[in-house]
């Protein structure tokens, strides 16, 4: 009686810990850490998303880089502060720039794989991602451990079935391979989503022409 009451106890115990284990953690705010590369320079970035906003946060060497946009994809501004050079400019994209933008980045077709492991502590399943334009395929491994909003990753991706931990990132004609570090519910600082007065204004064509 013992024994079988001993093994039932068990039974409730293993099937509530693999239910913890499989539970979704699920983010309406917090911030996406990884490192990638900007210029040939590695970049620690720091994304702060909220359902409706994204700010990602880039130290590389002394400048310091903020990529603002919206989950409407309607405004994307870039804004650089390099104190020892005295910088404070942001780029604005203009409704000509924003289209551009868009009209340059690929369109996906996915088709999941088998194929699993961990990345960053996070459950991965692989899918190709395959471009539409280009006919180049990608391999992407997403998670279904945690659940966050589409301002959080590319919405290039947005379809894939679950959040990307390892994928390409596309911007400005560039490939870059991105691996997600760690995902936490850290709130943004003040003013991160905002650009602050002092700072000189343009568009994306008047930074890069400053640049």
């Amino acid at each position: 009686m013992n024994i079988k009451f001993f093994n039932v106890a068990m039974g409730i115990a293993l099937t509530a810990t693999a239910l913890s284990a499989s539970a979704q953690k699920t983010y309406t705010q917090g911030m996406v850490a990884y490192t990638t590369e900007m210029r040939g320079q590695p970049a620690d970035v720091k994304e702060y998303f909220t359902a409706d906003s994204t700010a990602a946060v880039i130290t590389v060497g002394p400048a310091n880089v903020k990529l603002l946009s919206n989950a409407k994809h309607d405004y994307f501004a870039v804004v650089l502060d390099v104190p020892v050079a005295s910088i404070k400019k942001a780029g604005i994209a203009t409704p000509a720039e924003l289209e551009e933008a868009m009209a340059a980045l690929p369109t996906f077709t996915f088709t999941k794989t088998a194929e699993a492991k961990q990345i960053s502590g996070f459950n991965c399943k692989k899918v190709v991602a395959k471009d539409n334009k280009s006919g180049k395929t990608y391999d992407v491994w997403i998670t279904n451990d945690i659940t966050l909003p589409p301002t959080a990753f590319p919405f290039y991706y947005a379809s894939i079935g679950g959040f990307p931990v390892q994928f390409t990132a596309f911007q400005q004609g560039q490939e870059t391979t991105i691996t997600i570090s760690s995902v936490s519910d850290q709130k943004a600082p003040a003013g991160t989503f905002a650009i602050s007065k002092d700072f000189e204004k343009g568009s994306l064509a008047d930074l890069n022409a400053g640049g």
